[in-house]
């Protein structure tokens, strides 16, 4: 896969002699690239209907044969035909090429990209490898520190970690349904599916299969070229899904509720300058982290479960305790994983961030706090990448249970790193789940295992956060002892 999508970036500097700039070129591959893999799995383009502003019926073939056979100027214009077919098409294929342009002046670079495109078996590369070329592409970008490159994504090893733990079955359960609210491009979602169909061993009959592809899916995301991957990804896997195209924060709440919400909301505490006008909100903040829990309560439906990632500064940020107290009374907050650092290496590799599960419908008793941090090498691209290891030992100690009720033992896990703590300890922390930490980090005495100049600063400013919140506290008590003493 890397070599594949060193060759597309190599071209991308060929492109922009065209006139054609790194975010424009990834969207154009990803327009071919849906083509190509549609006729790998023998999803037919070949009779594409659409209706002209006069009422009549075109039928254009859209099918990546039909394209791959033109050259020069009749495949400039046959892609363009394409696009515009594919625009105006009804349902699923209209949202994925909704405002679609080409953007090639050169018939040459044109058929340069599809000849690149052609040459490869893409389905045959692994699991969602559309997503995985856009999100290396995106990478490429992020590194020559071009505009634009700010998006990064979960890793896989984790969201399949998180899937495994949560167990989304919708067998024998109709109306059973699954949400992404800040979906990306798709990958919980097809991680959902993907599990399911493991779990049932290739023995999903048709009717149920049929079901949950029809009407389980559901998903939002802000920003429009990550949405038409998530569709891309999710039609590619034979499934119908349902993804607006919005600020699930500012937007009213959907009507649907959901079963299972898996989400990675987009990092920064600031969802702008003002709190979102959200009636069901029981706190009003711009955090948007604090918001999209908020959100995940709203959204779940009774018995309804879900698993967040979250950074460490939504744990001990104003008015963390205020939402994780609502969180805590409505919800079984059951289990906190700490990420170990680096987790989004090459994106952001001083982020530090923890992924929080719960179940609505039954108030917290204690927390399970798995540290898969402290006394953890960092993650790096290339030496000690993310991988399903790091994860093994928690998987088994969260257990079999999706609602985390499987019997726990802190002696289960090596070096003692779970641990729970009852409800009472949480109060007395005013809900700030950020101060749990009872492992010793070891010293680092080899240079090479030093933290990066931007984890470093990440750690300044937490602690600096978290002294500030503590002054504050001080300051309030002595406030209030000094207006006891005047009474």
């Amino acid at each position: 896969m890397t070599d594949v999508v060193g060759k597309l970036w190599g071209f991308c500097h060929t492109l922009r002699h065209d006139g054609i700039d790194h975010g424009d070129y990834i969207e154009q591959i990803t327009y071919l690239l849906f083509l190509k893999m549609a006729a790998e799995r023998g999803l037919d383009l070949s009779r594409v209907e659409r209706t002209t502003p006069l009422g009549a019926v075109e039928t254009t073939d859209c099918s990546w044969p039909a394209l791959r056979a033109r050259s020069g100027q009749a495949l400039l214009d046959r892609y363009a035909e394409v696009l515009r077919a594919l625009e105006a098409a009804p349902g699923v294929l209209g949202e994925i090429y909704a405002g679609s342009q080409p953007r090639f002046k050169s018939p040459a670079n044109l058929g340069r990209l599809v000849d690149l495109i052609d040459e490869v078996a893409w389905t045959g590369l692994g699991v969602d490898i559309q997503a995985a070329a856009y999100e290396g592409l995106l990478e490429k970008a992020a590194a020559e520190g071009k505009k634009g490159a700010g998006q990064y994504f979960t890793p896989r090893a984790l969201i399949q970690s998180i899937v495994r733990c949560m167990r989304p079955d919708a067998r024998g359960k109709p109306g059973f349904a699954v949400c992404d609210p800040a979906c990306g491009t798709g990958g919980f979602l097809v991680a959902a599916w993907e599990w399911l169909e493991a779990e049932a061993g290739g023995a999903l009959d048709p009717e149920t299969a049929g079901r949950i592809k029809a009407g389980a899916f559901f998903g939002q995301e802000l920003v429009a070229r990550p949405r038409r991957l998530a569709l891309m990804n999710l039609v590619l896997h034979g499934i119908e899904p349902r993804i607006a195209l919005g600020d699930a924060i500012d937007a009213p709440p959907p009507r649907e509720r959901f079963d299972v919400v898996l989400t990675n909301p987009p990092f920064g505490t600031k969802g702008g300058h003002r709190a979102p006008d959200r009636a069901d909100f029981a706190v009003a903040t711009a955090n948007k982290q604090l918001n999209f829990i908020q959100h995940a309560l709203t959204i779940l439906g009774p018995g309804g479960r879900a698993a967040m990632v979250l950074p460490d500064n939504c744990l001990f940020a104003d008015q963390a305790g205020e939402v994780f107290k609502v969180l805590a009374e409505g919800c079984d907050l059951h289990t906190v994983l700490r990420l170990p650092r680096g987790t989004f290496t090459p994106y952001s590799p001083g982020v530090k961030a923890n992924v929080v599960f719960f179940t609505k419908g039954r108030a917290t008793e204690r927390v399970w706090i798995y540290d898969a941090r402290t006394g953890v090498p960092s993650i790096t691209k290339k030496s000690r990448p993310l991988s399903p290891a790091h994860f093994a030992e928690f998987e088994r100690c969260y257990g079999d249970d999706p609602d985390g009720r499987a019997r726990r033992e802190a002696g289960a896990s090596r070096e003692g790193r779970f641990r729970s703590f009852e409800l009472r300890e949480i109060q007395e922390r005013e809900f700030k789940l950020d101060g749990f930490k009872w492992l010793k980090e070891e010293s680092l005495d080899d240079a090479g295992e030093l933290p990066e100049p931007e984890e470093l600063a990440s750690d300044a400013i937490q602690e600096l956060e978290e002294a500030v919140i503590a002054l504050n506290r001080v300051l309030a008590l002595l406030e209030g002892g000094a207006k006891a003493a005047e009474a």
